[in-house]
């Protein structure tokens, strides 16, 4: 037959995949010669390391294929273009080598455990929207935040069937994955001689008490946020794990996975779908390796060179690192220094505690920026989301509940329920930036309140109880109730918070926009400056340390140093805890009003935290009393400003503005007209009032009027405005 026939034929162009029988002897050989012969100077690595496992009745091997490029780099090769051949091989040395270790001189394999090999590396991490068709059946090492954990459900390995006529028995084994198995449709048994045959079609059961099985568990990889381009939906991909495999993370949990990237075929979708979609396969990733990262293992492992270790250590050791590197956050910004001061100190983060019995004292510091519209707070939302490690960024009325925590979701095929984390979950580790916290609705922000607190979230949703990790900051930006702070007013009707989720924040700022000619004059030059001059612009505004190099810093301290407070400085604070509570205390009695914002225990763990981050920055392993004294510095210039806030002026210019509008009504009978420079003059320039009282008093005089007053009077006061 030649091909020149009008007829369609097919041919392979892939390598063929059968192997012959010595070269998988060969190729079993020499990975049983890897197991026991590679060493790291005198040491045998996978030998020992086996001996140990196996006598503690674990039956795996964690291989590093750094070691195998090193020992035989054809085999290393194969072992990442062939994962599904030599794998077994692999398995099958070790085995091997195990029943040489525990049964010398015995070659009998049969009822030894079956060993698991798992694999790491340190090879450049591939994105999961950078995989596609051509790395099937390859190794691949894909980074991610686990989303969804299944449980636990045994496969089979090893199906034993038994036929129902003749009761023959088969053995099929059952490859790794979410692979199926094909049943026989016909009895293979041999007939035996003087019998008839007379099997029927489809002859086989199942025998599942001696079937061999091993657990196995489905998770769900979600791309990391900073790994997410702008614009785009986060990419996710199903993980098979089985054996030791099985139960290492939970969601939330970061990691690196090492596997065989598979396909399968849903049944589901291909039923609904017709005849179509028989071609059609998903993919997913046969786990043969699992790093979980640490709690500051950030970005997959950020390592240090001794070059770059010795810059920071240099740099920890600068007399002005405090002002330069909190003056390098957010540069574009012009003044704000103490909220940049408090800024540093978030992402620093303090030290996390686990006392004798057992409770854990969170680390991070939370923030509030609270004022008037325009004051930048959502820029410093933005830069700090672009700094730190690990950041989430969310805005108050498009986060609901479930989205900050936890959801729970059904699986399409398998319809069971399974967790999916929310911001406070992906942002483990890291910090949360919430914009438009006041926009949020009060059901949703009660959902946070554990997580700021605790650093837990409690699930208890269609029949899951669990506690997912959430050691995170939150940095919160929010409005007054009015849009603008009023000044009239006190900080209890300005601020429409509850005291729950206020004494969660460690440090409150009020940020008010200011009327000063001189400083809107700057300002407006700085913003001028930026818009028009980009080259010089940019030169002014990068601040003294970059981006990328602040962001490594604040990983190494917090992977290097936990600081603690001495006993001077401790003993200091305490002094200061129990004044301040005395001055709140009496302000409140005088005031005749509760604060809005307590002064708690919570206030006195704050400013601990905040001393440890001061001492944290310059890689200090104790706090002392001048970082203490910063650490009071700002917290009376951000929580304790806000609790006061001016309290005593606050008096003083609802008096003023009582006298001037006493004063405004006797000066100005019904339909007269005149203008408010002249007012300016007899008030402001002629009695002392200060302007602002005299604005506030011509507002409070317009509402409080009837309409037909407000109507005459209005031309006294509105014109020449």
């Amino acid at each position: 037959m030649s091909y020149d026939q009008p007829r369609v034929y097919s041919t392979s162009v892939f390598a063929p995949t059968e192997v012959s029988e010595d070269s998988r002897v060969q190729t079993e050989e020499l990975l049983r010669e890897f197991i026991l012969e590679f060493r790291i100077d005198s040491t045998f690595v996978y030998r020992d390391m086996l001996r140990e496992n196996i006598l503690v009745k674990q039956y795996t091997l964690s291989v590093d294929m750094g070691h195998m490029i090193s020992y035989k780099e054809e085999l290393a090769h194969r072992l990442a273009n062939e994962p599904a051949e030599i794998l077994p091989l692999f398995e099958n040395a070790v085995k091997s080598v195990a029943r040489g270790i525990l049964f010398p001189g015995s070659d009998e394999l049969e009822d030894f455990p079956e060993c698991q090999v798992t694999l790491t590396s340190n090879a450049n991490p591939l994105s999961i929207r950078d995989i596609n068709a051509s790395h099937i059946s390859k190794l691949v090492r894909v980074p991610g935040i686990v989303i969804g954990a299944s449980t636990l459900s045994s496969k089979a390995t090893v199906l034993h069937l038994m036929c129902r006529a003749c009761h023959s028995v088969k053995k099929i084994a059952v490859a790794g994955g979410f692979a199926g198995v094909q049943m026989p449709r016909v009895c293979e048994a041999e007939a035996v001689p003087g019998e008839d045959k007379n099997c029927p079609m489809d002859p086989y059961v199942i025998v599942h008490e001696k079937c061999t099985f091993i657990d196995q568990q489905v998770l769900k990889l979600q791309e990391a946020p900073d790994m997410v381009p702008v614009g785009e939906l986060p990419r996710h991909i199903v993980l098979s794990c089985d054996r030791y495999l099985t139960n290492r993370v939970i969601p939330g949990s970061r990691c690196t996975v090492m596997g065989v990237y598979s396909i399968y075929q849903n049944k589901t979708v291909s039923r609904s779908t017709g005849s179509g979609a028989v071609a059609i396969r998903n993919p997913y990733v046969r786990v043969v390796g699992l790093q979980v990262d640490s709690d500051h293992n950030y970005k997959g492992g950020m390592r240090f060179s001794d070059e770059e270790e010795e810059e920071f250590l240099a740099m920890s050791r600068l007399p002005n690192l405090y002002d330069m590197f909190s003056s390098s956050i957010a540069p574009s910004i012009y003044g704000n220094a103490d909220i940049k001061k408090a800024v540093a100190c978030l992402l620093m983060g303090g030290s996390k505690k686990i006392l004798p019995d057992g409770m854990r004292l969170r680390g991070d510091i939370n923030v509030l920026l609270l004022g008037d519209p325009g004051t930048a707070k959502s820029q410093f939302l933005k830069f700090v989301e672009k700094v730190s490690p690990i950041a989430v960024y969310t805005s108050g009325k498009g986060s609901s509940a479930a989205g900050l925590t936890a959801s729970v979701q059904r699986d399409h095929t398998t319809r069971e329920f399974y967790l999916e984390g929310g911001a406070m979950v992906l942002a483990d580790g890291g910090v949360v930036c919430i914009d438009e916290f006041d926009k949020m609705r009060d059901e949703d922000r009660v959902a946070i309140h554990e997580a700021m607190e605790q650093q837990t979230i409690s699930i208890a949703k269609a029949g899951i109880t669990t506690i997912l990790n959430s050691r995170t900051s939150v940095l919160a930006a929010a409005n007054p109730i009015f849009g603008r702070y009023d000044d009239m007013k006190t900080p209890g009707e300005n601020i429409d918070f509850q005291t729950t989720i206020l004494s969660r924040f460690d440090m409150i700022f009020i940020v008010k926009d200011d009327h000063n000619e001189s400083r809107d004059r700057t300002i407006a030059r700085h913003v001028m400056n930026i818009q028009m001059n980009k080259v010089s612009a940019e030169q002014t505004i990068v601040g003294e340390i970059p981006i990328e190099k602040m962001r490594r810093y604040i990983t190494y301290c917090k992977q290097k140093c936990a600081p603690v407070l001495s006993p001077e400085a401790a003993e200091k604070l305490s002094s200061h805890f129990v004044g301040i509570r005395k001055q709140v205390h009496q302000a409140e009695q005088d005031a005749n009003e509760r604060s809005t914002i307590p002064i708690t225990v919570r206030q006195l763990e704050a400013v601990i935290r905040i001393a440890e981050s001061l001492a944290k920055l310059r890689l200090s392993p104790i706090a002392t009393e001048e970082h203490v004294d910063e650490a009071m510095r700002l917290f009376f210039a951000s929580t304790m400003d806000a609790v006061g806030q001016g309290a005593g002026s606050r008096k003083e210019l609802v008096e003023e503005v009582n006298k001037i509008e006493t004063e405004l009504k006797q000066r100005l009978p019904i339909g007269w007209s005149t203008s408010y420079q002249t007012l300016v003059r007899e008030f402001v320039t002629g009695k002392g009032y200060s302007q602002n009282a005299l604005q506030k008093a011509l507002m409070v005089l317009e509402r409080r009027d009837t309409i037909q007053f407000r109507h005459q009077r209005s031309n006294v006061y509105r014109s020449g405005v």
